[in-house]
């Protein structure tokens, strides 16, 4: 259903972009106070629709598998009929409106210290080899062979997590000497509490080796680690994101030799909502691997002493 030509592939972009950016005001305010917004989405949800015959006339070639928006149709067919493009739509920002961002920050703390970077790069080689142009398919089993990346994300989402997150109160309920009534909202900030040093040591410093307590093979995370709620609502797609960035960042790494050319970025204070993103910009060199990539702050991240020839410049800044 995405398109294939790069000028169509550039107006998907720019009308996701904008959804993307405006959602937070979006979804609560009336459409016709935000106009760009509303023609993107209107967009997306046409794209969706016309696409949805396709989609439940795929194929996949496991006979017994189905595709995550096969799934999703199959579950609301029935009671949200014609409504299978607004969960489309809703599917495919909640899979890359925060895994995106986050994706950046590991990759930008991972960069940022070099001796991760490096053990990163050993373990990559190791598992996947040092030619960086074949194409590969990471599996179950280089996943947990790479789990120090995993660590790193996990680690990412608790330095960058959400200022803030919302709960309405159903009935009421005691905090202390205080009662909160139903219909109260409360707000949690896993931005502070993920800086609680009785929970995490050294709290503003990046540590993925922390993550060597957590129980991850029983999908159990560290105690009073909130980016993804808590208790029975927790994000149903957790799991899937992190799978996703994990993979996404082991794809680049595995290809590409990066450094960055400017220090790791603060993040923004504009928004509480979902992952924050840079304060200014973050721009990375990255170049096929083999060739020399050179850290301008210091020695060359990876073999010889020559800077690239040719190198492409990528930036991620607050709009």
């Amino acid at each position: 259903m995405f398109p294939s030509h790069k000028r169509e592939t550039e107006v998907f972009c720019q009308h996701f972009q904008t959804y993307d950016e405006g959602f937070e005001y979006g979804s609560q305010m009336p459409e016709w106070l935000l106009r760009n917004w509303s023609k993107s989405k209107r967009w997306l949800l046409a794209l969706f629709e016309e696409s949805i015959p396709d989609i439940k006339a795929y194929k996949p070639k496991k006979a017994d598998s189905v595709t995550l928006m096969q799934a999703v149709l199959e579950v609301v067919e029935g009671e949200a009929d014609g409504h299978g493009a607004n969960y489309g739509l809703l599917m495919l920002w909640a899979s890359l409106s925060n895994a995106v961002p986050i994706t950046f920050w590991t990759l930008a703390f991972i960069l940022s210290h070099a001796d991760i970077h490096r053990t990163i790069m050993e373990g990559i080689t190791s598992v996947l080899g040092g030619a960086g142009k074949e194409k590969i398919r990471v599996s179950e089993d280089i996943l947990k062979k790479l789990l120090l990346i995993k660590w790193c994300i996990l680690e990412a989402i608790r330095l960058r997590a959400p200022g803030v997150i919302t709960r309405k109160v159903v009935k009421p309920v005691r905090i202390l000497n205080y009662i909160v009534p139903s219909g109260d909202l409360l707000m949690l900030s896993p931005f502070w509490l993920h800086r609680n040093p009785k929970y995490f040591p050294e709290p503003e410093s990046f540590k993925p080796e922390r993550w060597k307590e957590a129980n991850l093979e029983k999908h159990t995370f560290l105690d009073c680690y909130m980016a993804f709620g808590g208790g029975k609502f927790q994000c149903p797609g957790r799991w899937f994101a992190l799978l996703e960035i994990q993979i996404c960042i082991i794809l680049i790494l595995y290809k590409y030799d990066c450094c960055l050319l400017d220090p790791l970025p603060k993040q923004s204070p504009l928004h509480v909502v979902g992952v924050p993103q840079p304060e200014g910009q973050c721009r990375i060199e990255y170049k096929q691997r083999h060739d020399v990539c050179q850290d301008p702050q210091g020695p060359a991240l990876s073999g010889g002493a020559t800077p690239p020839t040719t190198h492409l410049i990528a930036g991620l800044h607050n709009g």
